[in-house]
């Protein structure tokens, strides 16, 4: 594991003073972060709390502000209406019982708890119990098969399932000796969560754990590979997510919307610790498909201030009414994957609010952010967050530049950075090669310091001898009022080496045929430079992540099968058939 970045903020010490001292300068850091963010001076001598020995972000923060806070904390709707609301201080008093339950349970500091829950309130809860007793949370995702669930449980050395019950099948036929939980019902072999509503409390809970250990283990979406296990420390999340809090713009008293579902990284960035860090209410809308009116609704009845979605949520919305801006909708933001210019255009017209874009990882906290008060350049995801030592570095001299790779300098003690991954130790100096932390994206960045993407490293290609960015293409492609996603691969090609073909899926209302096709051409051709021309187009399903990334190399898989079939593809469209002018 990748540890020496991390000596400037420690010392080992664990007395009471040194917790005292941690809450002090961990709130006085979050204060003036806000500060900054309000005055549009974030990052002007901004730096990190020093935080030195024990330290317990659900115990230290948490429960400081929480406990006998009346403010909601948490505030979940169901589709039918139905809603629960939980208060600060009764999300201390349940996540005390939890912990003081699990901890009979033989739950101890280092044990690590896969955590397959929902939107739910025992999630909030858990989590918090979980990291009480120095526990590891594994946050997964109930969408996952037996074969993943027994990877992670394998390669995470699971000691705890917490379940809910309609999931509880998949682990059938898992072997793992690991102690099961299950939330809403009972069943044989499974202990029942609900025995920790009755728990006597032994909090409040001081702090069992140092700085420097293990607070949570992600797993990474696979979009290219085998999910990657993500170590996070009790600071890189708990600590380096004042960056996430002042890219959304929160503040506290906040009502937090953020479309994200659990077991991914993005939840707990804005589902979780940056809302808390600022002391805001998170707000949930659970739906099962999606309702672009319903969420509409949500935005104006519940008075949600700062609203976070990923961009296929944000090109479903504008595929509805909008209307006028909701009554106290301060803040919108993407992430997840780019934003094209074209989507947050139609939001901008229709509520005079701009969708600021950023970007980070699972490994990382946000790293580049269009922050608030800011003037945001069409494609840019912004300027790198305060505190974050962002560099791009050109793949070939592995020096600084103005296009490369987006890396992280580790001389400069990046704390919003993971640990490492978990028993990958090759991996973990292939990321961390050469002083830096290599993201794998590639952008450019203009005199103002403004970062645009291009694409991952291994994403970008050539053709006739030109690099091609999918991302640039897909950003022109989104435009047309038939594409709702797109996704450009090469496409192998004797002459040429590939070819651009985006993969389309359609809006409603357009049919998937050869005047499609041709309109969709004509329009990409008259908007983007003659080499970079789209020379294939299928209307084609796209497969995604259970995280909702789209897979990539799966195209690129079915393009290089093709092509090596010697057969082409017969429901894919041709420029040279489908345009009548020269290709």
């Amino acid at each position: 594991m990748y540890r020496a970045r991390r000596a400037v903020f420690h010392h080992h010490t664990t007395t009471g003073d040194t917790v005292t001292d941690n809450i002090s300068r961990y709130r006085q850091a979050r204060d003036r972060m806000i500060a900054h963010v309000a005055d549009d001076a974030a990052g002007d001598g901004f730096s990190w709390p020093e935080l030195t020995g024990s330290f317990n972000w659900a115990t230290d923060w948490f429960d400081t502000f929480a406990r006998g806070n009346d403010g909601t904390a948490l505030w979940i709707v169901e589709e039918d209406g139905t809603e629960q609301k939980v208060s600060f201080g009764e999300m201390v008093l349940r996540s005390d019982q939890v912990a003081t339950w699990l901890s009979s349970l033989g739950v101890t500091k280092g044990h690590r708890v896969i955590l397959m829950l929902g939107n739910q309130v025992e999630l909030w809860e858990s989590m918090l119990g979980i990291a009480k007793l120095g526990a590891v949370i594994m946050p997964t995702t109930g969408a996952l098969g037996e074969d993943d669930l027994r990877d992670r449980i394998d390669r995470g050395r699971a000691d705890v399932v917490i379940a809910n019950l309609s999931d509880t099948h998949k682990f059938d036929r898992i072997d793992a000796r690991i102690r099961r939980i299950v939330v809403g019902g009972d069943r044989d072999g499974w202990v029942s969560y609900a025995q920790a509503s009755a728990a006597a409390v032994a909090g409040p809970f001081e702090s069992p754990t140092t700085v420097d250990d293990t607070m949570l283990i992600y797993f990474t979406s696979g979009t290219t590979s085998r999910p990657k296990l993500v170590e996070h420390s009790q600071i890189s999340y708990a600590v380096g997510h004042f960056t996430t809090m002042a890219w959304i713009g929160v503040r506290p008293g906040d009502v937090h919307l953020a479309i994200s579902a659990p077991g991914w990284a993005k939840h707990a960035w804005s589902c979780y610790f940056a809302p808390w860090i600022a002391e805001a209410t998170i707000f949930v809308y659970n739906y099962r498909r999606f309702d672009g009116a319903g969420l509409l609704r949500q935005l104006r009845d519940k008075a949600i201030n700062t609203f976070c979605a990923p961009p296929t949520v944000w090109r479903m919305l504008i595929q509805a009414d909008l209307g006028a801006r909701p009554e106290g909708l301060r803040e919108l933001l993407g992430a997840g994957e780019p934003l094209n210019p074209d989507v947050i255009r139609k939001v901008e017209d229709a509520w005079g609010l701009t969708i600021r874009d950023g970007f980070g990882q699972t490994e990382t906290t946000l790293l580049v952010g269009n922050r608030p008060h800011r003037p945001v350049k069409a494609g840019s995801m912004g300027q790198p967050m305060p505190g974050v030592p962002v560099v791009l570095v050109d793949p070939v001299t592995g020096r600084p530049a103005t296009e490369g790779e987006i890396c992280l300098d580790l001389a400069r003690s990046p704390l919003n950075l993971m640990t490492g991954y978990v028993g990958d130790p090759s991996r973990n100096e292939e990321v961390m090669a050469d002083g830096y932390y290599h993201t794998g994206d590639v952008a450019q960045q203009d005199s103002d310091g403004y970062i645009t993407y291009i694409g991952r490293t291994d994403d970008v290609f050539k053709s006739s001898d030109y690099k091609v960015s999918p991302f640039e293409l897909e950003s022109v492609l989104i435009e047309h009022p038939a594409v709702v996603e797109a996704a450009v691969v090469p496409q192998p090609d004797e002459t040429r080496l590939a070819l651009p073909k985006a993969y389309v899926s359609l809006a409603s209302g357009w049919e998937p045929t050869a005047d499609t096709a041709r309109q969709i051409f004509e329009y990409a051709a008259a908007h983007l430079p003659a080499y970079l021309k789209v020379r294939r187009i299928e209307f084609y399903e796209l497969p995604k992540t259970t995280s909702g990334k789209i897979r990539r190399v799966e195209l690129q898989q079915r393009e290089m099968a093709a092509h090596r079939s010697g057969e082409a593809l017969d429901s894919e469209f041709r420029y040279e058939d489908a345009v009548t002018t020269s290709a």
